[in-house]
């Protein structure tokens, strides 16, 4: 995760997310909540962010832009860049591959546009993997479009609020393959891209906690073998290498110890170990940010509520979190 040293004159894009979700509405109303941070163009469907725009002002007026050299900052239109567009709405709240295909041409093209340099990093609405499916792509969300797009690169997503800071050992994957898959060279991918995101956040030497994946760690062998077979071998290599990691320690104190300022970031095993407490903290103030990618990209934590799409209520809280981290990480201030 870089930011190249000419960001603060490039634009962020943001992916409308899918279509028939909340995320065309949260990115309509950041945009008319912050008239003064408007460095930064959608990448998805005319049609769709012209709705969603018109929905909450019907003055505000969106501007159609091929490349995104042509957008403009100046005159409070919102610039959207065409990943694609539909002759007409998708269908709000349901899943559709329709959905998924345009969900999945915004992430692309919000891809390259990072990997040219077009723009200084990305941040993604939300989309749902059932859409994806549904128009025949395989992937289990957006970590694993961007890890293929960036050339196969070892990734992991750290999930981060102003308590604590999560990366993930496994991602979207059964418990089972979890297990199988949370071996001392992914231990060590994920403690070294730990240390690597706090630093990029700002924290010179971060402390790095490494969970346990059975309860109380193990307990010296009674609960499982991982801790003492595999995790406890990395956690003595990634010293070795200079980090300050320690562990493994129990997953059900663990992240109380993080927000208590006793470690600066924590490893979980698997994805429910370490979404459950930064959600349960709230949803609006955290943000996910996949790490070892050669751009940045943020996003917000939250899924495309279906529940209450198009009605006008969605809160953009998370995204705007996205949003500034993305500014933070790049280096720019606005």
């Amino acid at each position: 995760m870089t930011a190249p040293s000419s960001c603060h004159t490039r634009p962020l894009a943001i992916t409308m997310g899918d279509p028939a979700g909340i995320g065309p509405e949260i990115v309509a109303r950041m945009f008319l909540r912050r008239p003064a941070q408007r460095r930064w163009i959608v990448v998805g469907d005319p049609l769709v962010m012209r709705h969603a725009l018109a929905a909450l002002d019907p003055a505000a007026r969106v501007r159609r832009i091929p490349t995104s050299a042509e957008a403009r900052f100046d005159d409070g239109e919102l610039n959207v860049l065409v990943s694609s567009e539909g002759v007409s709405l998708p269908p709000i709240g349901r899943i559709s591959a329709e959905s998924g295909r345009a969900a999945y041409a915004a992430i692309i093209a919000a891809i390259r546009l990072a990997k040219t340099g077009a723009v200084r990093g990305i941040v993604t609405a939300p989309i749902h993997k059932e859409a994806l499916a549904a128009a025949g792509l395989r992937y289990p969300g957006h970590t694993e479009i961007l890890a293929e797009q960036a050339g196969g690169a070892g990734v992991a997503m750290m999930l981060a609020n102003e308590d604590i800071r999560v990366v993930l050992v496994t991602t979207h994957c059964s418990l089972r393959d979890a297990i199988r898959r949370a071996d001392q060279s992914a231990q060590m991918a994920a403690i070294r891209l730990a240390h690597a995101g706090a630093r990029a956040l700002g924290i010179e030497r971060p402390r790095v906690a490494v969970a346990g994946l059975n309860p109380h760690a193990g307990e010296g062998g009674l609960f499982g073998g991982e801790e003492a077979l595999i995790i406890a071998p990395a956690i003595a290599q990634a010293r070795r290498e200079g980090i300050d990691a320690s562990g493994p320690w129990p997953g059900d104190t663990v992240f109380m110890q993080a927000r208590e300022r006793r470690f600066d970031v924590v490893v979980a095993q698997y994805h429910d170990q370490g979404l459950i407490p930064v959600k349960y903290m709230g949803l609006a103030q955290g943000v996910n940010i996949t790490l070892g990618l050669p751009f940045v990209r943020t996003s917000p934590d939250h899924g495309t509520a279906f529940d209450i799409a198009g009605r006008g209520v969605a809160d953009p809280s998370s995204l705007e979190t996205a949003f500034d981290y993305a500014l933070r990480l790049t280096g720019a201030a606005t």
